[in-house]
């Protein structure tokens, strides 16, 4: 017979604790964590849990579900606060407001070389040059790439692109770029576009718009009138972006966050200035776990945000948050300045803030829209399939090759939301028969459920791209592991694969047509098609990696170091096929002759035989 457990007894445990600040973490019985939380002083933080008249719900089912406690003393309240962030991003607690943002932030880069490139970054920022941002989305740096190609028509190419040209491209025929690949613009006019350009995304466009009129006005002058128009139109498309863009005073570094609350979700929206500039804005949908008020999700948000990125001067706030001096203090030390968090502001700031708030309501309307069609579908597919519960976990594998060559499957997952990217994931199969798909399948299957049999994560459904013979497969591997409880189901292409006429197929060899009106179908067809984009990208890159390769790896004196100082210089085999030998002489490590050898290859002409 097993004991009961103890309860905890909150009280006596907060009679042990220290006043100093520190780190508080709530388990179950089972060990997960349920909360963790900061306190400039743990004894008093704590003990606010243990009385009668407890703030919500929420708080006291937590407490209620509390089996023991652990407890991170720290020197200051501001190591507390890091470590509480850094604590619930690993732990991820049930009863935390979780920030689900997975992305990395885009910034513009002006690369510095002799005829500089500005485009779209992502990463790490190793390329030597000027990075502006980073900017909420990948949209408002398209859109601000774009205004700048038409005012300042700097390249926005590739390397190997431009090193390759003998005549002007369509970005100059459009009037988009200056065309300094083949000499039709000085280098000096090229390096006055690149600082002019480097002042607007400055936020210093009033200098920049002076300078410009001092131009314009000594070009007409000396009667250089073509000039002089230029200038102009140059003049013309800065201001009507200023008209657009700015915030009174063209240095704000400033974000505005706004929160909307309703059926039990939450949007929090980003709206970014940087000197000056309306970056965009941003739209995110936190994990509330019975959070209840808009003050409590912002606190979360700018908490797990801002100590990951770096704040800008001015936070504004559409709800006052707790702990304000603690993060103007931390975010201070992190940012090696002053950072202020406002929640009442007046003039064009609460016009911002407005705005933020309607957008807030906007999308989280959308978002809700969206999840009830979600919600829709999943309780349909549970008809559709006679599931007993709807499934929290489903999973798809396809399998994509050409012909047999670099053969990958995929796996994608969904859950009551949707999709689940972080968890996807590809393998590349190997030790087969080329195009033996039932193979490839096994395979795939066979090291995903071997791993998750190990970790515990498996799905409560699966299904298969395919019909009965990659149904067995899938059988057959879940026999062999000993997995049980996961519903699986193949999906056959229709007729003349038509979408909505796909057939189902289940183990048993029962077969359903359920038509394009199921929801239930549809949901499974949006899975299905997602698992078969996953899979074709990672074919398509194994595939150009292995072509890439191979064909190098024929020409005699050609080695992997050799083989990959030529890919980079070049960016990839088109470009090397593109260069003229003196260029490939070029790369470290190569002669002359092994540069013949190479363009000979690579163009179907007849191999000297010289050695390298």
């Amino acid at each position: 017979m097993s004991e009961t457990p103890v309860p905890f007894d909150g009280k006596e445990f907060v009679r042990q604790l220290t006043t100093a600040p520190g780190v508080y973490r709530m388990l179950s019985a089972d060990g997960v964590v349920l909360y963790v939380g900061k306190a400039a002083s743990l004894k008093k933080r704590v003990a606010s849990y243990f009385r009668a008249d407890l703030p919500s719900r929420r708080i006291a089912l937590m407490i209620a579900q509390t089996a023991r406690m652990e407890i991170t003393v720290t020197r200051t309240e501001a190591e507390a606060l890091i470590l509480e962030n850094q604590l619930i991003k690993s732990l991820r607690p049930r009863y935390n407001v979780l920030l689900r943002d997975d992305k990395s932030y885009p910034y513009i880069l002006i690369t510095d070389e002799t005829w500089p490139r500005i485009g779209k970054h992502r990463g790490p920022r190793s390329q030597p040059g000027r990075y502006f941002g980073p900017y909420p989305s990948g949209l408002a740096v398209t859109e601000t790439l774009d205004l700048m190609q038409k005012i300042f028509k700097l390249r926005s190419c590739e390397d190997s692109f431009f090193r390759n040209r003998s005549r002007p491209c369509l970005q100059h025929q459009i009037g988009r770029c200056t065309a300094p690949c083949v000499g039709l613009i000085a280098t000096r006019d090229y390096d006055a576009s690149v600082r002019r350009a480097a002042l607007f995304l400055d936020g210093r466009s009033n200098e920049l718009v002076d300078e410009l009129t001092k131009s314009m006005d000594a070009a007409s002058a000396r009667l250089e009138f073509e000039q002089a128009a230029q200038l102009r139109d140059t003049i013309a498309g800065i201001r009507k972006i200023q008209a657009r863009q700015y915030v009174e005073g063209e240095q704000v570094e400033m974000d505005v966050l706004a929160c909307a609350m309703a059926q039990g979700a939450a949007c929090v929206l980003l709206l970014s200035f940087r000197n000056g500039m309306n970056l965009g804005t941003r739209s995110f949908f936190p994990k509330l776990n019975g959070a209840e008020s808009e003050e409590e999700v912002l606190t979360a948000f700018v908490g797990q945000y801002y100590l990951e990125k770096r704040p800008p001067r001015e936070i504004v706030l559409g709800h006052a948050i707790a702990d304000t001096e603690l993060y103007e203090r931390v975010f201070g030390e992190q940012a090696g300045r002053r950072v202020e968090i406002k929640s009442s502001v007046r003039g064009d700031r609460a016009r911002y803030l407005e705005l933020a708030q309607k957008n807030a309501t906007l999308a989280l309307q959308s978002q809700l829209s969206s999840a009830a069609t979600q919600q829709a579908r999943m309780k349909s597919l549970q008809e559709l399939l006679q599931l007993s519960t709807p499934p929290t976990r489903i999973e798809c594998f396809d399998i994509s090759h050409t012909m047999g060559e670099a053969t990958v499957a995929s796996c994608v997952v969904f859950d009551a939301e949707g999709a689940v990217r972080g968890q996807y994931r590809r393998f590349n199969i190997a030790d087969i028969t080329p195009g033996d798909d039932y193979a490839a399948m096994h395979q795939a299957l066979q090291r995903r459920f071997r791993r998750g049999v190990e970790e515990g994560v498996l799905p409560d459904l699966l299904l298969i791209d395919g019909g009965a013979g990659q149904l067995a497969q899938a059988s057959q591997v879940l026999h062999e592991l000993g997995v049980e409880g996961v519903s699986l189901v193949g999906v056959a292409k229709g007729e003349e694969r038509r979408a909505g006429h796909e057939a189902l197929v289940f183990p048993d060899g029962r077969e359903i047509r359920p038509g394009v009106e199921s929801p239930g179908l549809q949901l499974i067809q949006q899975i299905r098609d997602e698992a078969h984009r996953f899979a074709i990208t990672g074919h398509r890159g194994r595939r150009q990696k292995a072509r890439e390769t191979s064909r190098l790896e024929d020409i005699a004196g050609i080695g992997p170091r050799r083989r990959a100082a030529l890919l980079k210089h070049f960016g990839g085999l088109g470009g090397l096929k593109g260069a003229g030998v003196e260029e490939i002489a070029r790369v470290e490590g190569v002669s002359a002759a092994l540069a013949t050898r190479i363009y000979a290859s690579l163009h179907g002409l007849d191999t000297p035989d010289t050695e390298a």
